[in-house]
């Protein structure tokens, strides 16, 4: 029944929210780490990482009895983390340009809030059914 009501739209947009999470917490530390010589830039493997966290077919899901217990999840506690290779002009081998990363900030930042809305409006409809309507 849960099947009828929680689709796997609902996931997939939970998904998505979490990888733009963890690239946002990857694009700041980049942001951050501007200064420090030697330091490569890290960008998520967005597309690869979401291929992976929707091909969940029909796996049966493992619940996690214990902390120490492994996770069985979907892939999204370690993407895949690219290193970006410094420009030509860096003199102290960092690879972080900051408009770069401005823009993949703003554009993360814009993607969240356009699945975070949908997933808002979802939820919206699945509570106004729920109510009947009132």
């Amino acid at each position: 029944m849960s099947g009828a009501l929680f689709d796997p739209i609902l996931g997939g947009m939970s998904r998505v929210l979490t990888l733009r999470q963890q690239q946002h917490t990857v694009t700041a530390s980049n942001i951050a780490n501007a200064e420090t010589p030697g330091y490569k830039a890290k960008v998520v493997d967005f597309r690869d990482a979401l291929s992976t966290a929707m091909d969940t077919g029909n796996k049966l899901q493992m619940r996690r009895t214990n902390v120490r217990h492994g996770s069985g999840g979907d892939g999204m506690e370690n993407p895949v983390i690219t290193e970006l290779e410094a420009p030509p002009w860096s003199t102290d081998g960092n690879s972080v340009v900051a408009e770069r990363e401005m823009a993949r900030l703003q554009e993360n930042a814009l993607m969240y809030r356009a699945v975070s809305g949908g997933l808002s409006r979802r939820l919206a409809m699945l509570k106004y059914a729920a109510s009947d309507g009132k």
